[in-house]
Parts: structure tokens; C-alpha cells; sequence
């Protein structure tokens, strides 16, 4: 199970963290993402970093490289998306994904298991 959490409304340019939560004691060998979806629009991957006993990598949408960052602790099982100098075009549901022994990608369909999302507004 993954549980997000830290969406909000912020004005432009201002940053946020989401973080998402999984139970599980395995944590260290998903590869976690993070993908959103705005009203009308299809799901978007965001960001997704490799499994902890891999050769560490990470993925970013080109609309995010630069301004996001995603992040992991396998100790408390979480994982996190540092969002700054956000925008009205970062709008959107945020969801967690995580995918077994995978590699980083940005479909979807790649990952077995989903977060219920959080909102994140960003709006003047």
C-alpha cells in the first residue's frame, strides 16, 4: 500500500515535498515514481527512481529536470518528490508508483502498484 502525502495549494514559485509512504519491508527493491494527472488530461510521468540493490538511476520529465528532484529512504520506507519554482502547469493530482526489481521508466503500465494521490494547486 502507498499513501501520499504534502500536496497543497502554493503560490507560483514556490516549492513543496510530496512524500509517499509504503508498508512494506521490502521497500528497498521497488523502483518508486511519480506521475500526475490534471483535470481532462492523461496521467504524466513526472519522476521515478531505480530499486536500492541496482545501479542507482533516476528518470525526470524533461517539463520537471532542473526544478524537481525524487528521492528515497529505505529505512523509513519512503519516498519523496522535492518540487520547486513551481508553476500553474505543475497543477494536478500527484500519485506514487512502484514497480518490483524494475527498471525507471516513465509508462504507466510499468508499475504494479498506486497511491490514491494528492492534490497540488499552484495558483496566485
Amino acid at each position: 500500500q502507498l499513501v501520499e502525502s504534502g500536496g497543497g495549494l502554493v503560490r507560483p514559485g514556490s516549492s513543496l515535498r510530496l512524500s509517499c509512504a509504503a508498508s512494506t519491508d521490502k521497500f528497498s527493491i521497488y523502483t518508486m515514481a511519480w506521475f500526475r494527472q490534471a483535470p481532462g488530461q492523461d496521467r504524466q510521468f513526472v519522476a521515478a527512481i531505480s530499486w536500492s540493490g541496482s545501479a542507482q538511476s533516476t528518470d525526470y520529465a524533461d517539463s520537471v529536470k532542473g526544478r524537481f528532484a525524487i528521492s528515497r529512504d529505505d529505512d523509513k520506507s519512503v519516498a519523496y518528490l522535492q518540487m520547486n519554482r513551481l508553476g500553474p502547469g505543475d497543477s494536478a493530482i500527484y500519485y506514487c508508483a512502484a514497480q518490483r526489481l524494475g527498471v525507471p521508466g516513465s509508462f504507466p503500465q510499468m508499475y504494479d502498484d498506486w497511491g490514491q494521490g494528492t492534490q497540488v494547486t499552484v495558483s496566485s
